[in-house]
């Protein structure tokens, strides 16, 4: 149950922080620290890379989505 929960907020939440876990082999909450904690010192700039990130991977997969149904 916890973890349908946990896989729900991810994706809502862009998918960044489990994407870069699993593209770089690190726990997804110690990625999440890592965006909380800078973010604290940092003044708010690494939320822009965040959302930055954020869009990035929404239209790499809207273009991936878009070639499959041509390939169809």
């Amino acid at each position: 149950m916890l973890e349908s929960i946990r896989n729900l907020v991810e994706k809502s939440a862009f998918g960044v922080c489990s994407y870069l876990g699993d593209r770089f082999g690190i726990r997804t909450a110690n990625i999440r620290l890592y965006f909380i904690y800078t973010s604290f010192v940092a003044m708010g700039s690494p939320v822009i890379l965040y959302l930055f990130l954020a869009f990035w991977l929404n239209i790499r997969n809207s273009l991936r989505a878009k070639n499959n149904l041509v390939l169809e």
